[in-house]
């Protein structure tokens, strides 16, 4: 892979990639060095309340 790329992608030695094969025959790469942990609370927005996972259940009683 040319340098440029894993710059750009801000890959390292021994980085895991991602590949998706799209339904026109695109392959998208992706860098996958990012653990679950790292990405903990992305989505949390200042004043957004919580929600526990039980409740995320739609078929809860």
């Amino acid at each position: 892979m040319p340098r440029e790329i894993r710059e750009r992608l801000g890959l390292r030695s021994g980085d895991k990639m991602i590949f998706t094969l799209l339904s026109d025959g695109t392959v998208v790469m992706r860098p996958k060095n990012r653990s679950v942990a790292d990405v903990a609370g992305l989505l949390q927005r200042p004043g957004q309340p919580t929600v526990a996972v039980e409740d995320m259940n739609p078929f809860k009683a």
